[in-house]
């Protein structure tokens, strides 16, 4: 099966699609972790990051954001719809992220994942290795690393 995946840089248009995909994908572990979904937050965050919808030719399948500081580029999210799922997009994207990273000249893709979520396992398989972690969530980092196939 031929992929087409790519990022379409988000709009305001996108906001409501992404605030419920991750609403939906998170909620299990906010109330796991007894925490407040508040919807002001979500969209505060948005406004300050760099947000992409995940394309599969013209299908959205998710969206990612990303932030930076001069050591590392931040996934802030990475939020799948069920039909994007257990292809490979979240380990394309993975790959995207570090290549972006080394592009930028930052040392490290970093992100931050619950405790409890089985992507960590998939953060372990692409490189990302637990460096700290809370009550809730673990942080994780790996080297920026020079790809094949970046993106733009």
């Amino acid at each position: 099966m031929t992929r087409d995946w790519r990022f379409r840089p988000a709009t305001e248009a996108d906001l409501a699609f992404a605030r419920t995909l991750t609403r939906r994908n998170m909620m299990a572990y906010y109330c796991e972790y007894d925490l407040l979904w508040q919807e002001e937050a979500f969209d505060i965050a948005w406004a300050g990051r760099q947000n992409a919808l995940l394309c599969d030719g013209s299908q959205a399948l998710g969206f990612v954001s990303f932030s930076r500081d001069a050591r590392a580029l931040y996934i802030r999210e990475l939020q799948l719809v069920e039909a994007g799922r257990g292809q490979g997009l979240g380990s394309w994207l993975i790959v995207q992220a570090r290549d972006i990273a080394f592009r930028e000249g930052r040392p490290e893709v970093r992100l931050t994942v619950f405790k409890s979520n089985p992507a960590r396992r998939l953060y372990e398989r692409m490189g990302l290795e637990v460096v700290g972690e809370d009550e809730c969530f673990f942080r994780m980092s790996a080297g920026a690393l020079k790809s094949n196939n970046g993106i733009g």
